[in-house]
């Protein structure tokens, strides 16, 4: 457990407060210490002060100094006796005065009237007398202030006297803590330099400003602001800050006002997160910390230099400079566990040198998890203390099951569960006032599965606006008929809270040239980087499978239908190469069938994402239309270990009324588009005759002698043309 801290006065610089540490729980120990030690004082220098001792002491100082007074105007009484002179009390000091035989001070008109010789006589003599009478006075004066020292000294003493034993028991406690034991010494000083300050308030000076009064308030530099408490803690503090702003990481020096003026004092210093988890670990969030003013750069600085030190962040910025605290900075050991997304991670590893310095381990989690005995074991363990937490009601066998395929339907896997624990405690949140509303004693399955559907319905505004407009003719798919160049592949659309798949219509257009496999996105820029390599695979498998001996003769246009956003993702590539080799070959394809799935050079079916919300999306359109068993989707076999449909698509599919094909190679899904074999090479580079592929590669051997043919002919014609230019 790590220690406490806390702040005190500082007798010699009082803006810098003096931090101090303590084992745990002890802070507040020495708090009450200084609390009942001020009460003491204030109970027991008062106490003295009217004992008859004192007085009794304070009398013979006084006494003392009267009997030296009197010896020092002995003299100087006697002169001026003899010399017709008297001391009187002028209007600042006391003044040698000539006086008449009868004793009476001589007037101006009585000194005028006499002799100058008598006057100069009586001046000369009154300046010397007034000489002696100045040197009277500057030892009385001398010896005023030794009364005063002597008055401080015997207060000091009999303060001493009657309160040493409290600070003797302090000094005793406290010995090994040397900050203490100095800062009890200069405590002391300062009592025996303020001994005023406990005096009883009636006998403090009066005067006409209630804030310029000697009060209680003085008392305060004695007090002890106890910053952190570690009293409770079993072991090192583990503290989640989850506004991580300046004042709340490095702690602040709060003000109040005061008769129209801010002040301040050592007591109103509060701790910051850094302060609580120093000797532990603080949990922050990285995103948040950048978002505050200060607050990263204040991170960094206390961790590079080990101490936290509490600053107004704002002082550099204000016009006019003001006098604030400066506390002496506590030492820092922590762990700081700053957490945020990956994308974070990498901008800060890559352009802030410190970040990499100071955080150097990672810790990468994992969205999702394996699904197993002990794992599935862990999710009906996590409702339950869910429940628990929440005082939700319990989850029978079915809810707990429905979770678990909740939890793998996030996770896009039937092998494993999402992390995303969240998602889950909101789908028992809303099953729980479900069965609330209901009266049950439990949530069951249906209670789970009516808020699965219910937040989908709250979000899908959007893919129900589509499927409207599909169902309306306005968006043209065609889930029926059989075209050439035509077929529905499927996209999805992520809102950011929920995603949705959706069918798409590519078609395409070919013809003798040299254009190639055209994107037409790509020409007029909506398509992206990924999509635009897989074009360049398709061309790639056309050439290496089809026209081995002579350069390509073909201009294919492909393009996305009534399609006005950005275009990006290869999971078209399958799709994209059907309706390419349908409109070469003029072999028409099923459009109750979707095709979802990226591919290789080779012909290679790869797995693609989103396949549930893909197959979904058709699924829903074909419902809508009407299920007779023909419609269904193609998909890469690579993706069977993600299918975690819902429950209506799984009847359909049980039903017969729809169909998942799952392919490896392209051909497969040819075949199964249109009815026809693929085809497989023979030896002699050829394929199997009225094939598919054969279709294919003959039609674009068709399209290279046309286009060789076109061009010798335009050729001869250009020749001929030169010829009669020639000519004429």
């Amino acid at each position: 457990v790590p220690p406490d801290w806390c702040y005190v006065f500082n007798f010699k610089d009082p803006d810098s407060p003096i931090a101090i540490s303590l084992q745990a729980g002890k802070a507040t120990i020495f708090q009450k210490d200084m609390d009942e030690l001020i009460k003491m004082l204030r109970y027991e220098i008062p106490k003295v002060f009217d004992s008859k001792d004192y007085e009794k002491q304070r009398g013979k100082l006084i006494e003392q100094f009267h009997k030296r007074q009197k010896e020092l105007f002995v003299d100087i009484e006697a002169k001026t006796q003899e010399n017709k002179f008297s001391i009187r009390k002028g209007q600042a000091s006391l003044i040698i005065v000539p006086v008449k035989d009868d004793g009476e001070p001589m007037t101006e008109e009585d000194f005028n009237a006499l002799p100058i010789e008598q006057k100069q006589v009586i001046e000369k003599t009154g300046r010397s007398l007034q000489e002696e009478l100045d040197d009277v006075l500057r030892a009385v004066r001398i010896e005023e202030r030794k009364l005063k020292e002597s008055f401080v000294a015997l207060d000091k003493e009999i303060v001493i006297n009657a309160t040493g034993y409290l600070f003797d028991a302090l000094f005793d406690k406290y010995r090994d803590n040397e900050k203490i034991t100095h800062y009890l010494k200069d405590f002391m000083d300062d009592v025996l330099n303020h001994i005023d300050d406990f005096k009883p308030i009636e006998e403090q000076q009066q005067t006409p400003f209630p804030f310029m009064k000697r009060h209680e308030t003085n008392l305060i530099r004695y007090n002890v602001n106890v910053i952190v408490n570690n009293s409770s803690l079993q072991g090192a503090p583990v503290v989640f800050e989850s506004n991580p702003t300046y004042p709340n990481l490095c702690g602040r020096i709060e003000h109040k006002f005061q008769y129209g003026m801010a002040i301040t004092d050592y007591t109103m210093i509060k701790a910051g997160a850094l302060h609580r988890a120093n000797g532990g670990y603080l949990v922050i969030n990285a995103l948040e910390t950048l978002k505050n003013l200060f607050s990263y750069d204040a991170l960094k600085r206390a961790l590079k230099n080990k101490e936290i030190k509490i600053e107004d962040a704002w002082e550099q910025y204000r016009l006019v400079s003001t006098s604030t605290l400066r506390p002496e900075p506590i030492p820092l050991s922590v762990k700081v566990i700053f957490v945020g997304s990956i994308y974070l991670y990498y901008l800060l590893y890559n352009y802030d040198e410190d970040f990499r310095e100071l955080f150097k381990v990672k810790a990468d989690f994992d969205s999702t998890m394996a699904r197993n005995e002990e794992t599935m074991n862990l999710y009906a363990a996590f409702t339950a203390s869910c429940q628990q937490e929440e005082a939700m009601k319990p989850l029978d066998r079915a809810a707990v099951c429905r979770l678990i395929e909740a939890g793998s339907r996030l996770a896009n896997h039937k092998f494993k569960l999402s992390t995303r624990f969240s998602e889950i405690v909101d789908i028992i949140r809303e099953a729980n006032y479900k069965a609330t509303v209901e009266g049950v004693e439990y949530i069951t399955g249906k209670h789970i599965t009516e808020s699965i559907k219910e937040k989908i319905y709250r979000s899908n505004r959007i893919e129900e606006k589509i499927q409207e407009l599909i169902e309306e003719d306005t968006i043209i798919i065609d889930s029926t008929s059989m075209k050439v160049g035509q077929i529905n592949g499927l996209a999805i659309l992520d809102l950011g809270d929920y995603s949705f798949g959706k069918p798409a219509r590519i078609t395409v257009n070919t013809y003798p040239g040299k254009a190639g496999i055209v994107n037409i996105e790509r020409e007029i820029k909506m398509s992206g980087k990924i999509h635009n390599k897989a074009i360049m695979i398709l061309t790639s498998y056309i050439g290496s499978r089809f026209v081995l001996d002579k350069p390509l003769s073909l201009s294919a246009y492909i393009t996305f239908e009534q399609l006005y956003d950005m275009i990006e993702g290869d999971s078209a590539t399958c799709a994209e190469l059907y309706a390419l080799l349908s409109s070469i070959s003029r072999i028409p394809l099923k459009q109750s069938i979707a095709v979802t799935g990226s591919m290789d050079q080779n012909g290679e079916v790869q797995p693609v994402g989103g396949i549930n919300e893909k197959i979904e999306g058709f699924w829903a359109l074909c419902k809508a239309r009407g299920l007779d068993g023909s419609h269904g989707v193609i998909i890469p076999s690579r993706n069977i270990k993600h299918l975690m449909l819902n429950d209506d698509v799984l009847e359909s599919v049980s039903n017969g009324l729809f169909t998942i094909y799952a392919i490896d190679k392209v051909e497969e899904g040819l075949e199964i588009l249109t009815g026809t074999k693929a085809g497989e090479m023979l030896a002699d580079g050829n394929y199997e005759e009225n094939s598919l592929n054969y279709l294919v590669m003959k039609r674009l051997y068709e399209y290279s002698a046309r286009f060789e043919k076109s061009k010798e002919k335009t050729n001869d014609n250009g020749q001929n043309r030169g010829t009669n230019k020639e000519t004429d």
